[in-house]
C-alpha cells in the first residue's frame, strides 16, 4: 500500500474517532477507499479542530496570568500597607523617645534658670558685693574684709558655672525639640502614606476580587468551546483542564527549585573558593623537632618492607554550620495555631482571630511560639536567619518574591517541613495548606 494510501486511511480514522458523524465519509469494508478530496476534507477539519483547541488553550492560559497577575498586586498592595503600618508604629515610638529627652532636657534648663536665680538673690542677701567705699569703710578690718573678697571671688565662679551649665542645658534642649519636631513631622507623614496605602490595597484587592469572577466566568464559557471542539462532556473538558493548570504549576515549580538548587550550589562554590585553605608543608622540608618528653617515645611503627609507617591523619575540623537547627521552642506550639486557622478567611491586614493575611497569619502564629514578628513579611524576612529554600523545616519562613529579591516579597507562609506549609494566600482563598511542589518559594529563613 502506498504512503499516501495509508496516509488517506488513518486521517478517515482519526476523523470518524474524533468529529460526530455528520457529512464525514465513514470507512466501510464493502465501500472503495476515500479519494483524495475527501482525505484533504478530513484533514482539514482535524487540523482545524486542532487549531481551535490550540486557540482555547491560548486563552486559558492568558486568563491564568491575567489571575496570577492580579493577585500578586493585590499582595503586593496588602504587604505595602502593612509596610507602611509597621513604619508608622516605629515613627511613633521614636516620637515618644524624642519627646521625652526634649521634656526632660527643657526640665533642666528650668532647673538650671531656677539655680541661677536662687544664687543671685543669695549672693544680694548676704552682702556679696565689695566695692572700694565698702572696703574703706568696714569696721571688719582687713581680716573681714579678706573674707568679704573670697565670698565674692565664690559667689562669681559659682555663678559663671551656673551659667555654663545653663548654656549646656539650654543647647541641649534646643537640639532634642528641634530632634521632637522632625519626629512629630515623619509620623505625620508616615500617617498620610499609611492612608494612602490602605485605599491602595483595598483597590487592588477588589480589582483581583473583580477579575477572579470575571476570569472564572470567561473561563467556564472556555471550558465549554473545549468540550465541543475535543467532542467530550464539560465534566470531563473541566477535569480535563483543571489537571493541566495543576500540571503546569508544578513545571513551574519544579523550574524554580532547579533554579534555586543552581544558585544555591552556586553559592557555596564561591563560599569554598574564598576560604584560605590550608598550607601545607613541602615534602622535602624536614619537620620540626618534637621537645623532648620525659618518657621515651615509643619506635615508630614499621611495615613490612622496613618503611616507616606515617602516623594516621588528625581528625578533619568540623565543617561551618551554615544551616541552623530551628528552635525547638514554640514550633509545635507555632504549628498548632496555625493548623487550627485552616478554613478562615482570608482578609488583608487581617491578624485574627477570624481572618488572616499572610504575615498576620506568621506573626501570631509564632506569637504563640514565643517569638515577636512584625506584621510585614519583608520585616519578617530579617527576623531570623536565612537558610537554602530546600532546607527549611517545620516551623521556619518561607517566601515569595516578584522579583526574585527581598524589595519583591509579597508573601509569606509557615512551613511544616517536607515541602509542606499553611498560607493565608489571597482575597477569596480561605487560609490553606500547600506544597512547595506547586508554589516554590524565593526564600527561607529560620526563627
Amino acid at each position: 500500500m502506498r504512503p499516501a494510501t495509508r496516509t488517506a486511511l488513518a486521517l478517515a480514522a482519526t476523523l470518524a474517532m474524533a468529529l460526530p458523524l455528520t457529512g464525514a465519509a465513514v470507512a466501510d469494508p464493502g465501500q472503495p477507499l476515500p479519494s483524495q478530496e475527501q482525505v484533504d476534507q478530513a484533514q482539514q477539519q482535524v487540523t482545524s479542530r486542532a487549531q481551535g483547541v490550540a486557540g482555547i488553550q491560548a486563552e486559558f492560559d492568558a486568563a491564568n496570568a491575567r489571575l496570577e497577575s492580579a493577585n500578586v498586586a493585590a499582595e503586593m498592595a496588602a504587604e505595602a500597607y502593612n509596610g507602611a503600618v509597621w513604619r508608622l508604629s516605629q515613627a511613633r515610638k521614636e516620637t515618644r523617645v524624642a519627646e521625652a529627652r526634649s521634656a526632660k532636657a527643657n526640665r533642666q534648663v528650668e532647673a538650671q534658670r531656677i539655680a541661677i536665680v536662687t544664687l543671685v538673690t543669695e549672693s544680694y542677701q548676704n552682702g556679696t558685693e565689695l566695692n572700694t567705699a565698702t572696703a574703706m569703710m568696714s569696721s571688719e578690718g582687713p581680716v573681714g574684709m579678706m573674707n568679704r573678697y573670697a565670698v565674692v571671688s565664690s559667689a562669681g565662679d559659682s555663678m559663671e558655672a551656673r551659667h555654663e551649665l545653663f548654656r549646656v542645658a539650654s543647647a541641649r534642649a534646643k537640639a532634642y525639640v528641634g530632634e521632637a519636631d522632625r519626629a512629630r513631622a515623619k509620623q505625620e507623614q508616615l500617617t498620610t502614606d499609611a492612608r494612602a496605602m490602605r485605599d491602595q490595597a483595598g483597590a487592588a484587592a477588589a480589582s483581583a476580587g473583580s477579575a477572579a469572577a470575571e476570569i472564572a466566568s470567561h473561563k467556564q464559557v472556555l471550558v465549554r468551546a473545549l468540550a465541543k471542539a475535543q467532542n467530550i462532556s464539560v465534566a470531563l473538558a473541566t477535569e480535563r483542564q483543571q489537571g493541566l493548570e495543576e500540571l503546569a504549576q508544578q513545571r513551574a515549580a519544579a523550574a524554580a527549585a532547579t533554579k534555586s538548587a543552581a544558585a544555591e550550589a552556586a553559592q557555596q562554590a564561591a563560599q569554598a573558593a574564598t576560604q584560605k585553605p590550608a598550607t601545607q608543608k613541602p615534602a622535602t622540608q624536614k619537620p620540626k623537632p618534637a621537645p623532648k618528653p620525659a618518657p621515651k617515645p615509643a619506635e615508630t611503627p614499621k611495615d613490612q618492607g622496613g618503611n616507616t609507617t606515617p602516623p594516621p591523619a588528625a581528625d578533619p575540623a568540623p565543617p561551618v554550620d551554615n544551616n541552623p537547627p530551628p528552635s525547638s521552642s514554640g514550633v509545635d506550639r507555632a504549628i498548632a495555631y496555625a493548623r487550627a486557622q485552616v478554613g478562615k478567611p482570608y482578609r488583608w491586614g487581617a491578624s485574627g482571630p477570624s481572618s488572616f493575611d499572610c504575615s498576620g497569619l506568621t506573626m501570631m502564629a509564632w506569637r504563640q511560639g514565643g517569638k515577636s514578628l512584625p506584621h510585614y513579611s519583608v520585616a519578617q524576612l530579617d527576623a531570623g536567619t536565612r537558610i537554602p529554600v530546600s532546607s527549611a523545616k517545620a516551623g521556619d519562613l518561607l517566601f515569595w518574591s516578584s522579583n526574585g529579591r527581598p524589595s519583591g516579597i509579597h508573601h509569606v507562609a509557615l512551613s511544616l517541613g517536607g515541602g509542606q506549609f499553611i498560607e493565608a494566600a489571597r482575597t477569596g482563598v480561605p487560609v490553606r495548606y500547600n506544597s512547595v511542589s506547586t508554589w516554590y518559594p524565593d526564600f527561607a529563613v529560620r526563627l
